[in-house]
């Protein structure tokens, strides 16, 4: 029987852009680039490791987001995902991490699954909560924030590392695990891969698809919201300290002024 993979992943603002919020303290992203975020780029890759070790393996990959999140699924399927999922409804904005772990789950839940792998954050909201809240409502173990990976015998089995010490951790399938960023760098797509993506399926689901109301989730539904957000103020010119026998003493005090010292 085919090991079925499925692989979250985001389509977030890209950080080196000029990222703000919107009138309503939603992230605006329809004035700055978006892009697969980094580190679910681990997840794909990962999850392309385990199904070419595998015997039979299909992975799919699955994103909540607008219209331009397919860019994101393109860049998964070019990577050698075998198909992706899209799940995008009008009534998702503003939805915040516990209502994405809704969709997720119900969404991987009518795909089917044998194991799903996310990476260990966003690289917008960066809350790292999503992937255990999705293995709860899915009712499966979840073993997170792995640095290796690997599935033998219907068990999967990882490496996490902590400041102190690395635990060895196993889960029998179903199940769910995340990924960090050492868990190895990700395959850069090659242009055989671009062009194969190009047929590869992407399915389009909304929240009718997935039997959730939309009062479950959007900003009507959000568990958590921004109250206010202010502008990061504008650089201002830093200290010149210009030594002529005394530097090293104004260095000292301007640290210490700071509290770095």
């Amino acid at each position: 029987m085919s090991l079925r993979i499925v692989v979250t992943v985001k389509y977030v603002p890209d950080a080196t852009g000029d990222r703000h919020f919107a009138d309503d303290l939603t992230v605006d992203r329809d004035d700055v680039d978006g892009l697969l975020s980094e580190l679910d780029e681990y997840a794909v890759e990962q999850a392309l490791q385990i199904a070419e070790d595998a015997d039979d393996a299909e992975v799919t990959v699955l994103t909540v987001g607008p219209e331009d999140a397919k860019d994101a699924l393109r860049k998964a399927l070019s990577m050698g995902a075998d198909k992706a999922i899209h799940v995008e409804d009008d009534d998702l904005h503003g939805t915040d991490a516990i209502g994405t772990s809704l969709v997720l789950a119900k969404a991987i839940e009518k795909a089917g699954f044998d194991l799903v792998v996310s990476g260990m954050a966003s690289t917008d909201g960066t809350m790292g909560v999503v992937p255990a809240l999705v293995a709860e409502r899915l009712g499966v173990p979840q073993v997170t924030l792995l640095s290796e990976v690997s599935v033998e015998d219907g068990t999967v089995k990882g490496r996490r590392d902590g400041d102190a010490a690395s635990e060895q951790l196993e889960a029998q399938l179903p199940a769910l695990v995340s990924v960090t960023d050492q868990s190895g760098e990700a395959r850069y797509p090659s242009f055989k891969g671009i062009m194969a993506a190009k047929k590869k399926p992407v399915e389009s689901w909304d929240l009718s698809d997935l039997d959730i109301e939309a009062e479950e989730v959007g900003l009507e539904g959000a568990f958590t919201k921004v109250e206010t957000a202010a502008a990061r103020p504008a650089r201002t010119a830093g200290t010149i300290v210009k030594d002529e026998g005394e530097g090293g003493k104004q260095l000292a005090e301007f640290l210490a002024s700071q509290k770095f010292i």
